[in-house]
């Protein structure tokens, strides 16, 4: 059984901290075991708390599951975001950051993400969660370099694979198939070959 800290006696979590706590006990269990370890009624146990208070939070596994997902899209996406907003104003400081960012934050969770979508499979949750995610990510692309491309915009299907590109290449840096440095350098150049291509 993985150590953990019950809550001291009397103590009362709000709803938005209690759901945190969860989804960090989930993290934990999924880091340490996998996810078939990983159940409401584990969670609960892990985190001191009852089944029924798990439950009212994420409805089902699969529900815990997507709310993993977008957990680790939210985090993903905000140091992004930061690092954008400091980066120098050229198309290939800009798609460096990018790859860094997408690369370093697939591997902060290390195998976890992709057992968390091993998972949930073909699951209607995870096809809502991922789809929002991509769509608002997209579009986090398309204002980060409306400045470098034609009125029209960078190419839809283009921005849809280069968000696979960056996954792929994420995950082969995770498995230990290519170097950070080459999946970097490889997404950077991906990255700014499609903005070149829209200019």
């Amino acid at each position: 059984m993985i150590s953990h800290t019950h809550d001291a006696p009397k103590r009362r979590l709000s709803r938005e901290a209690r759901r945190s706590q969860l989804l960090e006990t989930a993290w934990r269990i999924v880091r340490l075991e996998g996810s078939d370890a990983l159940t409401l009624a584990r969670v609960g146990e892990e985190a001191g708390v009852s089944k029924p208070v798990v439950y009212d939070h994420f409805t089902t596994r699969h529900g815990l599951l997507a709310a993993l997902y977008e957990d680790f899209d939210i985090r993903q996406n905000a140091i992004i975001t930061v690092a954008m907003d400091a980066a120098e104003n050229s198309v290939n400081a800009k798609a460096a950051v990018i790859a860094a960012c997408y690369v370093d934050c697939v591997m902060t969770q290390g195998r976890e993400i992709p057992d968390v979508l091993s998972a949930l499979g073909g699951s209607p949750e995870l096809a809502e969660v991922k789809r929002n995610y991509q769509i608002d990510f997209i579009e986090k692309i398309q204002k980060w370099f409306a400045s470098f491309v034609n009125e029209k915009g960078i190419f839809l299907p283009s921005l849809w694979a280069m968000l696979g590109a960056a996954d792929s290449i994420s995950n082969a840096v995770v498995s230990g198939d290519i170097t950070r440095e080459q999946g970097v350098l490889e997404l950077k150049a991906i990255i700014a070959g499609i903005v070149a291509r829209n200019q």
